[in-house]
């Protein structure tokens, strides 16, 4: 058995593209990532078309620097896929996501050499149907806001990286006109503040009450309220961890994410 090939070179070592942050008619997304000492946070969205976006968040385990080779495999893989299954107009978008998550998780470790624990949530919206096909593979619950309140996208499968033969079902819902779709990762739930974490109810409480509409501003207002959580927790006498100093980062050494997409409120034409 040759353990060393499970091993990355590491002058071979690759990292993903930044991209930009497509638009649609009425769909408008932002993202927030605050790279750290420890950590895989990756993500990517993909225009197919005029009306369908692709949405991908990552949380690859591992160092730093290998996480973030994986990334650019992965990255290569929904570049060179998604034209391929997501471009026909009348296809069944629900089986198209389910390819593409297991593709996704054979390029996961394929690049890793082996099994690599990867929490994952890869969506399809459709804004023709207002709909999103979305697959969360173990990942952090996806926020849904609308008129109804904040609901939460559930993990339904496990975590890719770890079976190579591993599916998933697909599942829908509906993003209504002025819905928001928040996602954020793992690193931003679990940081914590004193005692405690900051949690993914808190999360909600964020989004519920924001105000904006503009999906980067969101983010931001997130990454805020993370911040004014850490920064206003009680400190402990006897506890041993410190607070942060003046100047230190606040939000410790893992990676942040925090991913919005925002369905516009169609404007009608005067007299429609």
């Amino acid at each position: 058995m040759r353990l060393f090939r499970a091993k990355t070179d590491e002058r071979q070592l690759r990292q993903p593209e930044r991209s930009p942050l497509p638009e649609l008619q009425f769909v408008r997304v932002g993202a927030l990532y605050r790279g750290a000492r420890t950590g895989g946070d990756f993500f990517e969205f993909v225009k197919i078309g005029p009306a369908r976006l692709l949405v991908l968040m990552l949380d690859i385990a591992g160092k730093r620097e290998q996480a973030l080779h994986i990334a650019a495999s992965v990255q290569d893989t929904v570049r060179d896929l998604a034209p391929r299954l997501f471009t026909e107009e009348d296809l069944n978008e629900a089986d198209a996501v389910t390819n593409m998550v297991l593709e996704l998780n054979r390029a996961i470790i394929s690049a890793a050499g082996g099994v690599r624990c990867s929490p994952g949530f890869f969506g399809c919206y459709n804004e023709h149907l207002g709909i999103l096909s979305y697959i969360n593979a173990g990942h952090t619950p996806a926020l849904l806001k609308d008129n109804h309140g904040v609901s939460t996208l559930e993990a339904n499968g496990l975590p890719l990286g770890l079976f190579s033969h591993a599916t998933h079902d697909s599942q829908m819902c509906a993003l209504a006109d002025g819905a928001a779709l928040m996602l954020v990762s793992r690193g931003l739930i679990e940081i914590r503040g004193g005692r405690e974490e900051f949690g993914l109810d808190r999360a909600k409480r964020v989004l519920h009450q924001a105000a904006e509409q503009d999906p980067q501003r969101l983010c931001s207002t997130m990454l805020d309220e993370v911040k004014t959580f850490v920064e206003n927790a009680p400190r402990f006498a006897l506890s041993f961890k410190r607070g942060p100093a003046e100047g230190e980062d606040v939000l410790g050494d893992n990676d942040v994410t925090t991913l919005a997409v925002v369905r516009q409120a169609a404007v009608k034409a005067v007299g429609a």
